[in-house]
């Protein structure tokens, strides 16, 4: 679906800027967002500010986003998109990092569009280690 594709992809351009506003207008209001970091979940957008702030502080200039393998299902008001994300750039301490994420969300389609309601950002595990598997590539 052409508006939930136009959707991400806007939405990396936003995480490429650090646009924090720009990024949280694609989310809704009362959205649940599990990411890879601690807590469990963030619920609605005013936690989602907190850990984006976060995250944008994090990094000295940009953040890279590619999005792969993006699949979007949608049935009326509801759609859910898969995709892998590479993201990456220079910690403010110094590294640089790139890694590949899964990530799934669930779509609403509002009055005025399509805003997320729902996203899981993931890592794989290697279950003999415990440990994320950060070098994975599709």
């Amino acid at each position: 679906m052409d508006e939930i594709n136009t959707l991400f992809e806007q939405r990396s351009e936003a995480i490429r800027a650090k646009d924090l506003d720009g990024l949280l207008a694609f989310y809704s209001p009362d959205v649940v967002y599990f990411d890879v970091v601690p807590p469990l979940q963030y619920v609605g957008s005013a936690a989602l500010r907190g850990r984006f702030t976060h995250w944008f502080e994090g990094f000295d200039g940009p953040i890279g986003q590619e999005l792969s393998e993006l699949t979007v299902t949608a049935d009326g008001d509801v759609a859910v998109a898969s995709m892998l994300i590479r993201a990456g750039g220079t910690l403010v301490n110094g590294p640089q990092i790139s890694q590949w994420v899964r990530s799934t969300s669930v779509c609403r389609r509002w009055d005025h569009g399509w805003l997320i309601t729902h996203e899981h950002v993931s890592l794989p595990v290697d279950l003999a280690t415990g440990l994320a598997a950060r070098d994975l590539t599709p």
